[in-house]
């Protein structure tokens, strides 16, 4: 029996590459030179595609694929997946959901940490031999604030369990309360951030949530508030973000997402009240070991049942 045909859109863990393509009949997509061409010649022999939340799989690399049954991805952002096109066809996607849930409410709490207490300019300041000269400026608190978060689902709820080792109070925003918690539910996300002294964005990416945190949001949270964003960079309006930073409408941020990412806008480097990381929230051996074992048991799964281990 011949192996099912798979199109790897991305590179992908060299663990993972090794399994799928020990179970599979994988096609690098990434590595052709005319993906269009490729594509309108080979598209009919693919089943499914493996990729991940940075490649995804948009309606285009859908339409090409006729005979397209499953699509794996490593990751939990949909934003760059075209999933009602592919659910109006009957494709199942699969997705890597709880296993990264610690590591990026870990990312989350460091962020807050570092941009309050402002360990990573601290660093810089005494490497440059400054601590010699002058003592670092005092920062700010963190245990015993008010923690707002935009969007308490997986990776939001742990984010809320780690906020109560820290004695804060946590409240919420979401399209609708979640009956399931006992946190403070806030009707509007500007009322959340005026009450809010850290804004922790953990919702979901795409059109519906583009630009969310807004001017209006971050002038609502205020000159010593704090927003750290672990979730998409399109959820925060990135100029008007710069903006608050440059102007102290806001006191920092955190980020390890953005706009446009790896080539983020040049002048987040300049600003000391801004810690950036590189998207590693889930970057962990253990976590990333998860992720790439769900994507391949999802695909494994879908060949043997018909349907994904874990579905979006």
């Amino acid at each position: 029996m011949s192996r099912p045909r798979i199109l790897q859109n991305g590179p992908q863990l060299p663990e993972l590459e090794k399994q799928l393509g020990e179970h599979f009949d994988v096609h690098a997509l990434h590595q052709e030179s005319d993906r269009d061409a490729f594509l309108a010649a080979n598209g009919a022999s693919f089943v499914g595609i493996v990729t991940s939340a940075r490649y995804g799989a948009n309606a285009a690399l859908i339409d090409a694929l006729p005979n397209l049954r499953v699509i794996s991805s490593f990751g939990v952002g949909l934003d760059t997946i075209a999933v009602d096109r592919a659910k109006a066809r009957g494709i199942q996607i699969g997705y890597t959901p709880d296993v990264l849930n610690d590591c990026v409410a870990d990312t989350a709490f460091a962020l807050l940490i570092d941009a309050a207490r402002r360990f990573s300019e601290s660093d810089r300041y005494l490497r440059a031999g400054k601590w010699a000269k002058a003592p670092f400026p005092v920062s700010t608190k963190v245990s015993g604030k008010r923690l707002g978060i935009l969007g308490l689902g997986r990776i939001g709820k742990v984010v809320a369990k780690r906020a109560s080792g820290f004695d804060m109070e946590v409240r919420y925003h979401n399209r609708r309360k979640d009956p399931t918690v006992s946190y403070t539910y806030m009707e509007t996300l500007k009322g959340l951030a005026e009450w809010a002294d850290f804004l922790v964005v953990v919702s979901a990416g795409g059109p519906e949530t583009r630009h969310l945190v807004s001017a209006e949001i971050l002038a609502a949270l205020g000159p010593k508030g704090f927003v750290i964003n672990v979730a998409r960079g399109s959820v925060i309006d990135q100029d008007a973000l710069i903006k608050a930073l440059q102007d102290g409408t806001i006191a920092g941020a955190g980020l390890d997402v953005y706009d446009n990412e790896p080539n983020i806008s040049e002048v987040l480097f300049g600003l000391d009240n801004a810690v950036l990381l590189p998207h590693l929230a889930s970057g962990t051996h253990e976590t990333r070991a998860a992720m790439a074992a769900l994507t391949f048991d999802n695909l494994a799964e879908f060949f043997r049942t018909g349907h994904v281990k874990v579905a979006a």
